[in-house]
């Protein structure tokens, strides 16, 4: 009976609640989001119905071909990877974002299509790989593979048959392309930059280079026809994926446009640029997807065709070239293609490197005594941390009464939490980062009652801050060996082997490959980071910016557990406690995006009394964070062991 009653109350949450707390979000938040949506009744109709089928024949399979329902409290007791799902492995997940997509489509809503089809995405996208692929691998660890329509090709020296060439060009380019006239589609900003330098106006526009311009896209295109094996057939995808990504990310989160030059067409190349100037857009500027696509084309290419390697590359830079040739890019929009293309083909060397620099920095702990204090080497990261998001807070806050009580109530708020929910685990002075959320919101209020600033105003300032404050931070993690992760594979993992690392002293954990995840904590910063960027720029309501950074930290968060391996981290229903903190911290993001406030006056300003505030609360980090004790026995007295 109480089986039966929880499926009820699970299928009742998710087919009914879920849907309408989306819909409610959208109305809700429909002022919020200025943007256009495309009038294409077609195109929503399709996604609707395209949605509505792989949700209920994803259902139906998992009925009659695994013996239950698709919840996760109450799994089906066979795994299946035939079917729709041997085409898709998440069907249902993405059949309710298309269906999300749709319905704001055809109800010409901006919020639905912009902001909670997004987040709906990405919130399945955190269920997966924050919980169920791990569950899945538990329960099935011999499962065979689904998804053949999105999986990578396999590694090996075999010749790839045509198929999978196809299906490499369709899951590569298809998402590019997608993507790519989303950004032209939306516009540039209100207040653009533009990329081109003063020197480059007076640039003449060769209208011939147009004939160049153009061998970008066959060039492209036909590369994964030309590769010859599976194998770097999955290299191409992987490095296609990284391209749209990093481009993709930079071009929305940077209010950056190149106008092209102007010209008068008098041959036949320059009427094609014409053309083509009138089907493109100023905003996908930087990186130029010309250059990353050409480069990325002459890497394979080179390759495949070892002997023409010479000619690929010239072949890539003469597109490059004409990027500058047609008028149609700046230098930095080379530039920047020039150098997203070096880091994505180079991925594996660059990942091996970056990984052996992690390595090498977590084992670097060291101290210097002086008299009974001790003062750890990352304790200049915790004030450093600190330093910078004073600073950023104090240019949108000209008030040193604005910084004081957010700063002192946020250090003890950490403080404190660290105590309550980790002090009986053998760390003498942990510190919590939602103990510092809670603290930080309260001196909020504080200073919102000493200072001309609105609550909403001070805490939409600190959280552009966040990100920073926190991507810095990680660094003292990784000396420290706090917020360290599980074991995991040798060429994914980093080795501790310094024994005051606390993946050493305290998870027992010396030696063994754990994923980097404080690292992989300042990537989701960067990405966050980005994104408020772009929002605070746009003046976006408070409580929008507020939410979204919420709701994007705790879906990271969400996922970022799942690859931790801290001993002392509680468990409860399935989850981690700091999984249900993150999946608190998402509702309440939601929420806060809904709130009705008047529009923020924040602007930029240098702002020099900040300077000592900022000095001071670096000390405070610092001394708090990197300095103590060793040899005292008092409570709080000690970081590590003496």
């Amino acid at each position: 009976m109480n089986t039966l009653l929880g499926k009820l109350a699970y299928g009742l949450a998710f087919c009914a609640v879920l849907p309408a707390v989306l819909v409610w979000w959208a109305l809700r938040t429909a002022a919020l989001v200025p943007l256009p949506v495309p009038h294409t009744p077609l195109a929503g109709a399709a996604c609707t119905g395209g949605g509505v089928l792989l949700m209920v024949w994803g259902m139906g399979s998992l009925w009659f071909r695994g013996g239950g329902l698709p919840m996760n409290a109450f799994p089906p007791v066979r795994f299946v990877a035939s079917g729709l799902y041997g085409l898709l492995p998440h069907p249902i997940y993405v059949g309710a974002s298309l269906l999300s997509v749709g319905v704001s489509l055809l109800a010409g809503s901006a919020s639905g299509l912009w902001l909670v089809s997004p987040v709906l995405t990405l919130a399945w996208l955190a269920l997966v790989y924050g919980f169920e692929n791990a569950d899945l691998r538990q329960r099935f660890p011999h499962r065979p593979v689904g998804g053949s329509l999105v999986s990578l090709p396999p590694a090996t020296a075999a010749l790839a048959p045509l198929a999978q060439r196809l299906r490499v060009a369709a899951v590569v380019f298809g998402p590019w392309l997608l993507l790519y006239e989303t950004v032209i589609f939306l516009g540039p900003s209100r207040s653009p930059v533009s990329t081109f330098l003063g020197v480059e106006q007076s640039w003449p526009v060769w209208q011939w280079s147009e004939g160049l311009y153009l061998l970008a896209y066959p060039f492209a295109v036909l590369t994964p026809f030309v590769i010859k094996s599976p194998c770097l057939l999955r290299q191409f995808a992987v490095v296609g994926w990284l391209a749209t990504w990093v481009g993709v990310l930079l071009q929305l989160s940077l209010p950056l446009v190149a106008v092209p030059r102007p010209f008068v067409a008098t041959t036949l190349w320059g009427e094609l640029l014409q053309l083509e100037r009138a089907t493109d857009g100023v905003t996908a500027a930087l990186p130029s997807f010309h250059v990353l696509w050409a480069a990325v084309a002459g890497h394979f290419w080179g390759r495949r065709f070892p002997r023409l390697r010479a000619v690929s590359f010239a072949l890539a830079v003469a597109i490059s070239a004409s990027c500058l040739a047609t008028g149609m890019h700046s230098l930095l929009d080379v530039a920047g293609g020039v150098v997203v293309a070096a880091l994505v083909i180079r991925y594996r060397s660059g990942w091996r490197w970056l990984q052996l620099g992690l390595e090498r920095f977590a084992n670097s702990w060291s101290a210097r005594q002086v008299g009974p204090l001790r003062i750890i080497n990352h304790s200049w990261y915790a004030g450093l941390a600190m330093l910078m998001g004073v600073l950023l807070v104090g240019c949108l806050l000209p008030d040193v009464w604005a910084l004081l009580p957010p700063v002192l109530l946020g250090v003890l708020g950490a403080g404190l939490w660290g105590q309550l929910v980790e002090g009986a685990s053998g760390l003498s002075r942990p510190f919590g980062y939602y103990g510092s959320l809670l603290g930080g919101l309260a001196g909020c209020l504080v200073a919102a009652q000493l200072t001309r600033f609105s609550f909403f105003e001070v805490v939409a300032a600190f959280t552009v801050a966040l990100p920073l404050v926190q991507g810095v931070g990680r660094a003292r993690c990784l000396i420290q060996g706090c917020c360290h992760g599980r074991a995991t594979a040798n060429r994914v993992g980093i080795r501790v082997t310094h024994p005051k690392s606390r993946i050493c002293a305290l998870a027992q954990l010396a030696g063994q490959p754990v994923h980097a995840t404080p690292a992989y904590s300042m990537l989701a910063n960067l990405v966050v980071g980005l994104v408020l960027f772009r929002l605070a720029y746009e003046h976006a309501p408070a409580p929008l910016l507020i939410g979204v950074y919420l709701i994007l930290t705790g879906l990271a968060r969400f996922v970022e557990e799942q690859f931790r391996g801290e001993p002392q981290t509680p468990r409860m229903g399935g989850l981690k406690l700091y999984q249900w903190l993150a999946f608190g911290m998402v509702m309440a993001g939601l929420g806060t995006t809904m709130l009705s406030t008047a529009a923020s006056a924040l602007q930029f300003e240098w702002y020099p009394t900040a300077i000592p505030v900022a000095l001071g609360a670096a000390l405070l980090a610092a001394f708090a964070m990197g300095m103590d004790f060793p040899f005292s026995t008092k409570r709080f007295s000690r970081l590590a062991s003496a």
